[in-house]
């Protein structure tokens, strides 16, 4: 028999979480199902559980950066400690919002989500029927599509890890690869990032990255470049990477091979078809401006498995309002992803909020582009830290802020200043005449304008 609900929802993380406590606050009957323990990616696969590890790695480098300069003796970072540094935070979230699922009257499911109709989904082999269901599921590492995939480990495996392998290469260039990199070189791995791009962090402003480089060089992590992995296989106790760049082969030698190629919505298992839940040319749901998918107005999706704003926390909790709105009132409530910052937690941080000097040109926008490396600046020497610099645009007669792009000490911190002066439409003259507390980092913004 089916057990009916006014909402089921497929997932347990930050999307799926905030709009099961909201919609069942409203008096209405909620189900949340999940075949991984209940939390999410955030909380226990990507980024808590990372900013731990980077919490630990990120004082061990202070104190080295520091040596010399009233700080002395040897420091070490000790990886089996950092994991349950780690873990001490990780491993209480299943059970906690388990009970926190119960205390609101939630019932929680666990097994892997199939739709077997346009209201109905079944778990392992319990049906469950919605008025409607939230697809709230994540993201997954896209495939690899290269011979030896299988001997690659993906994000959750790495801070999994209960010892650290002494030589690691990264297939990719973006955020797990860049923060992963800096964590398990400080940790005394010899690490090497492979990127068929020109680049690393995409994402972000190229002359910043540029900057942060120097990071990279200074943990002598190795950088491959325009580099494509042909093949991964065995080697012995390791595995042999394989792969070609201007023509070359190149061979590189792992004891830890870490897929860092980016990451899709965790769609496939669910069985879409069966719902009428179309998807794109690249196997994106097609949802419209209230989050709803177009062929089946019974279903939603939120975060990272909607993939409509940036595939980041904020991004999840806001779509969780945006769908709990729709869902008690109607359809009346679009997601404004105005001012959203993302930051890259290498050490040092490297962040970004707003458009990119190309999406100013493109909007065909008049602006003003105010950048500096600062190295000499205090915030700079105060931490020992010889990567700061920014880059920022404002656009010219309003003083509006259209763009942030920071890189140093506090970077993380900053960008949600500029991430404020944006969604709130703050000019320039708005940021230099507030008085931040000095000395700290907010002081650098009357400066960086």
């Amino acid at each position: 028999m089916n057990q009916d609900y006014d909402l089921v929802i497929l997932g347990t993380g930050t999307a799926a979480s905030g709009t099961a406590m909201r919609v069942r606050a409203a008096g209405q009957r909620v189900a949340i199902v999940d075949c991984r323990p209940f939390g999410g990616t955030c909380a226990l696969r990507g980024c808590d559980p990372k900013k731990m590890m980077v919490g630990g790695a990120a004082a061990f480098d202070h104190a080295r950066r520091m040596r010399g300069s009233g700080v002395e003796g040897e420091v070490r970072l000790d990886w089996p400690g950092l994991m349950r540094f780690k873990r001490s935070f990780t491993e209480p979230v299943p059970a906690k919002n388990e009970q926190r699922f119960r205390d609101k009257g939630i019932d929680a499911f666990r097994g892997q989500a199939r739709f077997t109709g346009p209201n109905t989904i079944e778990v392992d082999g319990q049906a469950l029927q919605g008025r409607h269901i939230l697809i709230a599921v994540g993201a997954e590492p896209a495939p690899l599509h290269v011979p030896g995939a299988e001997h690659v480990i993906d994000n959750e495996g790495f801070l999994q890890l209960d010892a650290l392998p002494p030589r690691i290469v990264l297939v990719g260039g973006g955020y797990i690869a860049a923060e992963f990199s800096h964590i398990a070189a400080r940790a005394g791995a010899q690490v090497t990032i492979v990127q068929q791009g020109d680049r690393i962090l995409k994402g972000f402003d190229a002359d910043l990255v540029g900057w942060l480089m120097q990071a990279f060089e200074s943990q002598r992590i190795d950088v491959r470049l325009n580099t494509k992995v042909e093949s991964i296989e065995r080697a012995g106790a390791g595995y042999r990477v394989k792969a070609t760049t201007a023509g070359q082969e190149l061979l590189l030698e792992a004891d830890l091979v870490v897929h860092a190629a980016g990451r899709v919505p965790a769609l496939q298992a669910l069985n879409l078809a069966a719902a009428g839940v179309a998807v794109d040319g690249r196997g994106r749901l097609q949802l419209n401006d209230y989050l709803q998918s177009t062929s089946n107005p019974a279903v939603y999706a939120a975060g990272d498995a909607a993939q409509v704003g940036p595939p980041l926390t904020p991004v999840a909790s806001q779509d969780a309002k945006v769908v709990s709105a729709n869902l008690l009132e109607g359809n009346h409530r679009k997601p404004d992803y105005r001012g959203v910052p993302s930051v890259a937690f290498t050490i040092p941080p490297i962040a970004m909020v707003g458009l990119s000097e190309a999406q100013a040109r493109e909007q065909e926008l008049r602006f003003k582009v105010n950048s500096r490396k600062a190295s000499d600046w205090f915030t700079a020497r105060q931490a020992a830290e010889p990567t700061y610099g920014f880059k920022v645009l404002v656009e010219e007669g309003s003083g509006r802020i259209l763009g942030a792009h920071l890189v140093g000490p506090h970077a993380d911190e900053v960008v949600n200043l500029f991430a404020l002066a944006i969604r709130h439409g703050l000019s320039a003259e708005d940021l230099k005449g507030t008085m931040f507390a000095y000395p700290s980092a907010a002081s650098d913004i009357g400066y960086m304008l």
